[in-house]
């Protein structure tokens, strides 16, 4: 048999990454909801719908300082007084100002003909003003103005609820909350919204090897940048992430840590020990039979490239999920994209679960294993005439440079060996704040 047909069989064998998401995610379920005040709902994910109970505006108001008036009496149809000739096909206007109207104000007062109220945005409008003419456009006088240009009926002024009447869905159950979001239920009288809350994920490195960060890598040792990525990772999700540290090859002490990390764990995160080596503590132990029964975590060869072996299961009394990710820091970072990110976005009640995605033209040859879904770093842009294009970043997945520098995922199926520059390919957008 020849090393290509021994590299396909070996592919076969493995579970498409397809049907091992579906099976892991359908184990999870939202947390359930919780009541919060308004300014601790920012970031967390609505549970139920949302309906305005109040209109915004709640009154007729001045939408810019200026003078409320009636239109008939800008026009020439009321009995407003003072014409003054102007430039031909133009002429001023006479009001007497009546009273100042701020944002404060709470008395109605009603115009009479001829008449105005100087008034500040968001003030209330006077009963049977139906325009506000702009400071700018009059002499800005005190006890009578001059207006210089008659604006449209209706200009400068908000009407009782034209933006938001009460009884309108403000929001679905599902969906983020912004704070533009906030803005718009507090403007209509909303104090407290039903939500998920964000999930709290626990990051664990693994592995006698690791030293902490703040100094170089020798032999014998490696820094663990893994559980810093995948806690910022975790992070730019929208959970409350929380890194635990390192965690030495000893059997009783991960049981022990992980055991205590579910009184404040929603998901557990694992970095490291995934493969079947003799070092690979963390397979060994969280996949071991006791008493007949299979280990807490079951742990698979998915058709996944970088990072082929992942591991989800459950831990403690409490059954609080956990993801094990492999200890190379670029397949940790691909498989925390691929597994961790929707396992947390599905707990926090978020649509959709994975990342947006486009199609984007190629812009050189390139091969990929067959027989594994490859996510590989790349960078991706829009053309000016419309669509997407992808340049692949030189050193493949497995470079940590590639993915500082990548704003998107290229994704290369399990039948695809070579992609043509000029072909189509799917393309995961990252979310990167720069």
């Amino acid at each position: 048999m020849t090393a290509t047909a021994d590299a396909e069989a070996a592919a076969n064998e493995l579970t498409p990454l397809a049907d091992y998401l579906g099976s892991v995610l359908r184990r999870l379920r939202a947390l359930p909801p919780l009541d919060l005040d308004l300014t601790q709902a920012y970031g967390n994910v609505l549970a139920e719908d949302v309906v305005a109970p109040h209109s915004f505006p709640a009154f007729d108001q001045a939408a810019v300082d200026g003078y409320a008036a009636r239109w008939e009496d800008l026009s020439g149809t009321g009995r407003a007084t003072g014409y003054h000739p102007g430039p031909p096909g133009s002429r001023t206007v006479r009001l007497n100002v009546v009273g100042d109207l701020g944002a404060a104000s709470w008395r109605p007062v009603r115009l009479t003909p001829g008449s105005c109220f100087s008034v500040a945005a968001g003030a209330p409008l006077p009963v049977t003003a139906d325009v506000v003419v702009p400071v700018e456009w009059t002499d800005q006088g005190m006890a009578a103005v001059e207006i210089f240009r008659t604006p449209k009926r209706g200009y400068g002024v908000r009407r009782a609820g034209e933006e938001l009447p009460a009884g309108m869905l403000l929001a679905r159950a599902g969906t983020y909350v912004s704070p533009a979001l906030v803005a718009v239920f507090a403007a209509t009288g909303i104090g407290h919204v039903v939500v998920r809350p964000c999930p709290r994920v626990v990051v664990v490195a693994t592995g006698d090897e690791l030293v902490d960060v703040g100094r170089g890598s020798q032999p014998g040792q490696v820094v663990d940048a893994n559980s810093h990525a995948l806690t910022a990772a975790a992070a730019e999700v929208g959970a409350l992430a929380y890194r635990v540290g390192i965690c030495d090859d000893d059997p009783e002490g991960l049981r022990g840590l992980l055991e205590d990390q579910t009184l404040r764990a929603d998901l557990i995160i694992t970095t490291g020990g995934t493969g079947t080596g003799p070092g690979d503590m963390v397979r060994r132990i969280l996949s071991r039979r006791e008493g007949g029964r299979a280990g807490p975590v079951t742990f698979t060869e998915v058709a996944l490239y970088p990072g082929t072996a992942l591991g989800f299961g459950t831990v403690g009394a409490e059954e609080v999920p956990v993801v094990c990710l492999p200890g190379e820091p670029g397949a940790a970072l691909i498989g925390f994209e691929v597994l961790a990110r929707p396992a947390i976005n599905l707990l926090a009640g978020a649509e959709p679960v994975f990342r947006p995605s486009v199609r984007a033209h190629l812009l050189e040859t390139i091969t990929s294993p067959g027989g594994l879904r490859e996510f590989r770093p790349a960078h991706v842009a829009e053309r000016r005439g419309g669509g997407y294009t992808v340049q692949p970043l030189s050193g493949g997945p497995f470079t940590l440079s590639g993915l500082a520098e990548a704003n998107g995922l290229m994704v290369l199926g399990e039948r695809v060996t070579a992609a043509a520059a000029g072909s189509t390919v799917d393309v995961l957008l990252l979310d990167r704040r720069r």
